[in-house]
């Protein structure tokens, strides 16, 4: 083997790095830019899960307040629909887990009876992306679902 084809395939092999190094850094940036773009979608995906779990809040609420004849009150809260209250007679669990009272970024949802937004029911609500009360991106019952 001459020295110039020792040459040529140094060369090669290393052209080869250099193409396998190009390759992992372009998966590298496309990789970054497909979780970039799913970081809004992730969001989204929590705001949507709220709103449902808000839903079958409400639905176990209606069914404890059809048992134990009202609804539970603001200091009994959501955990009501878990353990029985003390002094209510008729009850029947309404939620499985403790799980299903946290809200996707992991704070209690709320609950007030009678509501302040739903004088003549009752408030359920997350306090959002922002996790703080009575602000804009607050999701409660009190909004009318998407069509």
């Amino acid at each position: 083997m001459t020295p110039t084809m020792k040459k040529s395939r140094q060369r090669h092999a290393a052209f080869t790095l250099l193409e396998i190094m190009l390759v992992v850094l372009i998966i590298g940036l496309l990789i970054g830019m497909g979780v970039q773009m799913m970081g809004g979608r992730i969001e989204e995906a929590k705001i949507v899960r709220a709103r449902g779990d808000i839903e079958q809040l409400k639905t176990g609420l209606i069914m404890y307040s059809s048992t134990a004849g009202s609804y539970p009150t603001t200091d009994q809260g959501l955990k009501a629909l878990l353990t029985k209250p003390e002094g209510v007679r008729n009850w029947r669990q309404q939620v499985e887990s403790p799980s299903r009272l946290v809200d996707p970024w992991n704070k209690d949802y709320l609950y007030v009876f009678p509501g302040t937004r739903n004088p003549k029911s009752f408030d359920i609500f997350s306090t959002g992306p922002d996790m703080l009360p009575n602000t804009a991106d607050d999701i409660g019952n009190w909004e009318s679902p998407a069509t």
